[in-house]
């Protein structure tokens, strides 16, 4: 178990991935003020391999940002400005209608390659992982004009840069039968359990019930609410079995970002073996 957690928490705060670390706004007449602004676009999930990209050198405490590096950074832009639809009916009510570019969304977020990006990558290789987030909402006269920067981070440093939406474990159920449940009591013991971990088959003329999935319960333990049926099951745990769910943000897919947290682990055990010897 220590292992299995040391691996969801390292999914969680040590695998690194590439998000916006600074705004530069040069306008913004939206009701959505600058820091609310800023902190919305620093957790836009970005579309960029990590693994491509060094982190920034570390900088004493109140250095400038330093200048753009196509090692270290990616640089996107956004420029949105609501106007009125002279086209809109006259009894028109519908946002949609009345006005263009009313909703800022992922999908006016444009990467500005630097340096010699462009030959490095191609535009779907580097872009917002969804293109319909909205951000802010405008009318007429309003706009939004910034210049975004995102650097690699750690989850650690901050939730923006966490690769994973969620990631946790649970052990494999296990579910014995101690006897046979056969007739009514086998429909009724099925219906204890989600579907598909326990089915009833017609053998030999008598319905009987038996384990097809136990990888599908929850553990709800609602079979032990009947005194008919709790001592026809035992209800376990495999110790050494671990079941994974890794959602990922979208960067990176959950089988690499496994393989990157278990590569991070083995570097941190190395380092640790590495110190005792010294």
């Amino acid at each position: 178990p220590a292992i299995a957690n040391a691996i969801r928490r390292v999914l969680i705060a040590e695998v690194p991935t590439m998000a916006i670390e600074k705004v530069f706004i040069h306008n913004n007449t939206s009701i959505i003020q600058d820091e609310v602004l800023a902190h919305r676009f620093g957790l836009i999930p970005i579309f960029a391999d990590p693994r491509k990209f060094m982190f920034l050198p570390t900088q004493e405490e109140g250095s400038p940002f330093p200048d753009s590096s196509p090692q270290h950074m990616l640089e996107f832009k956004l420029k949105v400005k609501c106007t009125h639809n002279p086209k809109a009916p006259k009894d028109a009510e519908d946002p949609n209608e009345l006005y263009h570019s009313h909703k800022v969304t992922t999908d006016h977020i444009k990467w500005t390659p630097i340096g010699e990006q462009a030959k490095m990558f191609s535009v779907h290789d580097i872009r917002p992982v969804h293109n319909d987030i909205l951000i802010a909402k405008l009318r007429p006269g309003q706009e939004i004009d910034v210049r975004l920067v995102c650097t690699k981070g750690l989850g650690k440093d901050h939730a923006k840069f966490s690769p994973v939406a969620t990631a946790s474990y649970r052990l494999l159920p296990e579910i014995t039968l101690t006897r046979p449940v056969i007739g009514p009591l086998a429909d009724k013991l099925a219906r204890c359990f989600p579907k598909g971990v326990i089915k009833v088959q017609d053998i030999s003329g008598q319905r009987k019930a038996v384990v097809a999935n136990a990888r599908k319960d929850t553990c709800s333990r609602e079979v032990l609410r009947h005194e008919d049926l709790k001592d026809c099951v035992e209800l376990s745990r495999i110790r050494d079995h671990f079941i994974f769910s890794v959602e990922s943000t979208g960067a990176l897919s959950s089988d690499t970002l496994v393989l990157e947290a278990l590569r991070v682990l083995m570097d941190k055990c190395s380092h640790f073996l590495t110190e005792i010897d010294t």
